[in-house]
């Protein structure tokens, strides 16, 4: 059912909402954004937003031509599909395929779930950075509401749960995850630790999640709404190397 529709109506026009995360997030990566940057992709990932049907969100997502170079760097070879990037370089072990101070802008889109050991997510994004330049991470709140659901439901009925509540949501692009810097105050820690001056602060979109009921996605609507900003779903993380 179409509860997006009746909650945001404004989404009838565009087919996105108001509070979208994807374009909050891209919005505000582009306005810092230079033409002759080099940007690093962490977790770049097959691409899967080539399918998104709202343009405009699919836009945003693709720097491709927008700067000097976008390099992808991952662990997983279906990144050497990605069609977005100009070249995908092959993660092996803690250090990043790329030189020090080789970068203007580093970007990872829910990756930091995933990392076994965020603090060398965060020394080697400082390593690659050149003077001023930018970090900019989007990642999953350990503590909201769907993320201790998502926690209590066994590895291996993962993908059966996601396709009730992501139907779009394909096995390849289901990776394990272990919330090990995850909180506000956590990120918020590590980029300051690590020498970054910046911010972190939660975001909540739309409850795409709930569209199974009418009634959950209600209650979603009204914590979009008014929960507090160290229980919304996402992090949304803005940081530069002095």
């Amino acid at each position: 059912m179409n509860y997006r529709g009746r909650f945001y109506p404004e989404s009838k026009f565009g087919n996105f909402t108001d509070v979208d995360g994807t374009i909050a997030f891209y919005t505000r990566v582009h306005s810092l954004l230079q033409p002759n940057d080099v940007v690093i992709d962490v977790g770049c990932g097959r691409a899967e937003y080539q399918d998104d049907q709202v343009k405009l969100r699919r836009d945003l997502r693709i720097f491709q031509g927008k700067v000097k170079t976008v390099i992808g760097i991952d662990v997983d070879p279906a990144a050497q599909t990605n069609p977005f990037m100009d070249e995908v370089r092959m993660i092996e072990g803690s250090n990043w395929p790329l030189e020090d101070a080789s970068a203007n802008f580093v970007v990872a889109d829910f990756v930091m779930e995933h990392l076994p050991n965020p603090s060398e997510f965060f020394s080697e994004a400082f390593r690659v950075l050149k003077p001023g330049g930018h970090l900019a991470l989007r990642t999953t709140n350990r503590w909201n509401y769907f993320t201790l659901a998502a926690r209590l439901i066994p590895t291996n009925l993962h993908m059966k749960v996601l396709g009730k509540v992501q139907e779009k949501r394909l096995e390849e692009d289901v990776f394990p995850k272990h919330y090990r810097c995850n909180t506000v105050p956590a990120l918020r820690n590590a980029i300051k630790q690590r020498g970054f001056d910046g911010i972190a602060y939660g975001y909540e979109a739309e409850p795409s999640y709930l569209s199974f009921s009418v009634i959950a996605y209600w209650f979603g609507v009204l914590h979009q709404r008014f929960a507090p900003n160290w229980l919304r779903p996402a992090i949304f993380v803005f940081a530069r190397k002095p």
